[in-house]
């Protein structure tokens, strides 16, 4: 489960691949997956709310919006592993922040969601063979590898992160 050339990622998604460190898959998510738990245990409930600007997300509606997203990916990696040739439409996150109820969820609560989540996509990339990890599939008309979804994984989640240190708790 190596790092897969940057070529065949899509070019939205290459920065994300690019932040992540680690060569091989599995390692990338249980690293970004203890840094981001670290993180949200870090964070005051009081702080759950919090804006850095009218009309950003909230911190809760960030870390739910990582949680949705690595949903929608594995889903994706497990249809196209599964040799699933459908074109799988994209998503629109603003749509999903807004119905996601954020507000009104506990952190603690998004932490365990969070926990559940990562663990179940460490379980689906763990069980994928090389063969299945170098299958492709389209999702939101573009091209990827499933060893690909993977790494995106790890990178938008690296790159929520370091959004949420730069502009809500970089005072």
């Amino acid at each position: 489960m190596a790092r897969p050339d940057l070529l065949s990622i899509p070019p939205f998604y290459r920065k994300y691949v690019e932040s992540v460190e680690e060569e091989d898959l599995i390692p990338a998510l249980i690293n970004s997956g203890n840094l981001t738990i670290d993180l949200i245990k870090s964070i005051p409930e009081a702080s759950g709310d919090y804006r850095y600007a009218l009309g950003k997300w909230s911190v809760k509606e960030v870390l739910v919006h990582m949680i949705d997203a690595e949903r929608i990916f594995a889903y994706r990696a497990l249809r196209f592993g599964r040799n699933d040739k459908t074109e799988l439409p994209g998503f629109e996150e603003n749509d999903y922040a807004i119905a996601s109820n954020a507000g009104a969820r506990k952190l603690y609560k998004i932490l365990e969601e969070y926990n559940n989540v990562r663990a179940a996509t460490i379980d689906l990339f763990g069980s994928l063979d090389e063969e299945a990890l170098a299958r492709t599939g389209f999702a939101n008309g573009t091209e990827i590898t499933v060893s690909g979804i993977g790494f995106v994984i790890a990178g938008h989640e690296t790159h929520h992160r370091n959004v949420l240190n730069e502009r809500y708790f970089s005072k």
